[in-house]
């Protein structure tokens, strides 16, 4: 027997009290501690230096359970295991995670994209948001991937998805690659894989794909020339239907399509001239209470008037193609075709905003929050409690002014 080693006997091991560490020799140690209620605890650790020269302690059970000789035994097995280069530490914690792995179910990536769109679209407002999600999975990643364990969904899996469709439909390519990074973080956190998400952008991909600005450089939505938006909605005034009355309203109000093809009588307070648009219908999930003017009431009037007695839940601009329908956005761009324009819709936004911050003397925030656009600044959200309302009824007053100063011309 060498020196110094086998120092312990299993009588010694049963009859240690006092807490503390008791050498056997080798790197084995028995390790006596209290535990709640005064019971002496008993259990075995080997010391070993790891290849890279730290000095490492490895629990190998409790006294109870492991006798003295399986003790020296376990010792020497993981001190040769480390004189051989592999630490045993991470050795056992690989084979655990192994062993966890293979109890695991192994989700295929279609079961977790399902799984991960059930879990969240309750949260999601925008129907089309909805459709677009599961749409461009069903479509491009499904075929190449859907039936593959999310384990095992590699960088070239993801670039097969995206190669053939990133430079011709670079818009969609990117949102996917986007929604697939979300859903394999989503199945990291729920333990089905491990590793670096394949679908990273920075420092990852954008090494492999060109830029999608150099590809598709942002385009904005067409807006109408500020000097020309009093002749625009003179001749708007001239036509009839939901298509345009909501375009009109749309117009004063400075509303995106949702907000305004979805306002239903309800959210109307005629009295007090105030449109409020619930937190779930907006884009920054915050209530946005709306100053009414004249002309914007008159639109309403008229619509009511021609509702007869409408329920607070019925719809302001319905749809004339499906009663109770929210009217599409492509009728109202149909209805500016015919009218010999290019904007679009959501346009009208970015002419308010032109013309407020070129023709007017209305602060800016003033503006913003005529547009809901959320405050960026974190500081200057916290310090800004109220919505400007009545410096935005003002506002909207002369923009509703300066949009129908030709129908006013027409009428003198």
């Amino acid at each position: 027997m060498a020196r110094g080693v086998h120092k312990l006997t299993a009588r010694a091991v049963a009859a240690a009290k006092a807490p503390g560490l008791y050498a056997d020799g080798g790197g084995l140690f028995l390790q006596v501690a209290i535990g709640r209620g005064g019971a002496v605890r008993r259990s075995w650790i080997v010391r070993y230096t790891a290849a890279d020269g730290r000095r490492r302690e490895m629990g190998l059970g409790s006294a109870d359970l492991v006798e003295l000789g399986d003790a020296r035994d376990a010792a020497l097995a993981q001190r040769k295991l480390a004189k051989a280069g592999t630490d045993p530490i991470d050795s056992r914690r690989k084979a655990r995670k192994e062993a966890k792995a293979e109890r695991t179910p192994q989700l295929t990536f279609k079961e977790c994209a399902e799984a991960y769109i059930a879990a969240h679209e309750g949260s999601w407002r925008n129907d089309k948001h909805r459709a677009q999600w599961r749409s461009t999975l069903v479509t491009y990643a499904y075929p190449v991937m859907g039936g593959v364990p999310v384990a095992d969904v590699s960088q070239d899996l993801v670039m097969r998805v995206l190669d053939p469709i990133w430079t011709t439909k670079t818009e969609t390519a990117s949102r996917l690659r986007g929604r697939i990074e979300t859903i394999l973080d989503w199945a990291a956190v729920r333990g089905h894989r491990t590793g670096d998400n394949p679908a990273r952008w920075r420092g990852h991909l954008q090494k492999a794909l060109p830029s999608r600005a150099k590809l598709a450089p942002v385009q904005h939505h067409r807006a109408v020339p500020i000097d020309q938006m009093p002749a625009l909605y003179d001749a708007l005034s001239h036509r009839t239907g939901a298509g345009a009355d909501c375009l009109r309203f749309l117009i004063l109000t400075a509303a995106r399509y949702g907000e305004a093809a979805g306002a239903t009588w309800g959210e109307i307070d005629f009295k007090n001239a105030l449109w409020t648009v619930a937190a779930e219908r907006m884009k920054g999930g915050r209530t946005h209470r709306v100053p009414l003017s004249k002309a914007a009431l008159a639109v309403l009037k008229q619509r009511h008037d021609a509702a007869g007695n409408p329920e607070p839940s019925d719809l302001i601009f319905p749809s004339d193609m499906r009663k109770g329908a929210m009217i599409s956005q492509a009728t109202m761009a149909v209805l500016l075709r015919r009218m010999q324009r290019a904007e679009t819709v959501h346009g009208f936004r970015s002419t308010f905003r032109d013309w407020a911050a070129e023709k007017t003397n209305f602060p800016r925030e003033v503006a913003e929050a005529a547009l809901a656009h959320v405050v960026g600044d974190k500081v200057e959200a916290a310090y800004r409690r109220g919505d400007l309302f009545q410096k935005r009824r003002a506002l909207m007053d002369a923009w509703s002014a300066f949009c129908a100063s030709k129908v006013r011309e027409r009428s003198a």
